[in-house]
């Protein structure tokens, strides 16, 4: 098993059985629902790789198909140094449950967790929005 799909975490090792089939999608959701992730921010100044304001900006793309922002997130902290190398200002962040995302950040904006990794996955604005209704 390669670095790159060998799971670290509890959320990992969900990703992983989604993706072979030994769960469902909404069992994914679940658990990604109840877990943590790893948010990288932009500060000015960081201490240590963490975000040391409450100001800070999350690091965010834009769909090329869409044009909608997306919210990057990682599963790890380490599952991001490879990928914000490429966004000066982001090498630190939050690791925070991911409800809290949904509960400060709105449902305004897709999600990818884990870009260009093969433990990763997409989530639309529409499929967050769903799923914001669905805990109300």
């Amino acid at each position: 098993m390669s670095q790159d799909i060998e799971p670290k975490n509890e959320l990992e090792r969900k990703l992983l059985d989604a993706q072979e089939g030994r769960i469902t999608p909404q069992e994914l959701i679940n658990a990604l629902i109840a877990g943590e992730v790893f948010m990288p921010v932009y500060e000015k100044y960081q201490v240590g790789g963490f975000s040391a304001s409450t100001q800070a900006k999350p690091l965010t793309l834009q769909d090329e198909e869409s044009g909608k922002e997306v919210l990057v997130l990682f599963t790890s902290p380490d599952r991001a140094k490879a990928f914000v190398r490429d966004y000066p200002g982001y090498g630190g962040g939050l690791v925070i449950e991911f409800t809290w995302i949904l509960e400060r950040l709105g449902v305004g904006y897709g999600i990818s967790l884990n870009p260009g990794q093969a433990l990763g996955m997409e989530l639309e604005a529409r499929a967050l929005q769903q799923l914001v209704a669905g805990r109300q």
